[in-house]
């Protein structure tokens, strides 16, 4: 059993310099209560994993305007100018990983996995310095898993149990981030009794929710 937190009790667990998974696509399925809760502290020099930045004014791109980020890990950032202009300015560093990658090393690490082996990337600078296995005749690299501190996650619907279940394209990098983090925050929709969630429509089990954000938004 979980009792839902306030959203401010459950940022301030987050210190300066953390690394977060933030779920989302394009904002689509990113925890917006936790990122305003998160700006409104101000943590610094944080780390952010998830599938780009956003546009201006949305999810993670509050966090970029507010300079709370020192690192990006992303699949593309080209919906939102400030972040590359912090890039060309050496204010952000940023890691550019394929789509299909970036999931697949999060997904390793959750899993226990050493690596997830792509062929997306040989030949290219995106294999500089990284290991080449040959399968078969054929190169392939090993990309690492990756793992972050906290895992800031957004679902449609959650029980007092931690399950969760989620909804259309937010059924994006929010499951396997659940699995690739220390501590994970779950901010739903609506939590609902013990019960009222069908195991079938369980994707992410609660054992692996460790706090519930309540549904008021942070305060200004």
């Amino acid at each position: 059993m979980k009792t839902a937190i306030d959203v401010r009790d459950a940022v301030a667990r987050i210190p300066d310099g953390a690394s977060l998974m933030i779920g989302g696509f394009m904002g689509v399925g990113t925890p917006e209560r936790i990122i305003d809760a998160l700006l409104a502290l101000g943590r610094r020099q944080l780390t952010v994993i998830g599938n780009d930045t956003a546009r201006p004014g949305v999810g993670v791109a509050k966090l970029i305007s507010a300079g709370q980020v020192s690192r990006v890990i992303a699949t593309h950032i080209g919906l939102n100018p400030e972040t590359q202009q912090k890039m060309f300015r050496g204010e952000i560093e940023v890691e550019l990983v394929p789509q299909g990658t970036l999931a697949e090393r999060i997904r390793a690490a959750g899993s226990g996995l050493g690596g997830a082996l792509v062929r997306t990337g040989i030949g290219t600078l995106a294999a500089e310095g990284k290991r080449v296995v040959e399968i078969d005749g054929e190169a392939w690299l090993l990309e690492r898993p990756l793992r972050a501190d906290f895992a800031l996650i957004h679902a449609n619907q959650a029980d007092y149990a931690g399950n969760l279940a989620y909804q259309l394209t937010a059924t994006n990098f929010n499951p396997v981030m659940a699995m690739a983090a220390d501590v994970v925050i779950c901010e739903a929709r609506e939590i609902l009794p013990i019960g009222m969630i069908t195991p079938d429509h369980v994707t992410t089990p609660g054992v692996l929710v460790d706090w519930l954000v309540g549904m008021k938004p942070a305060a200004a």
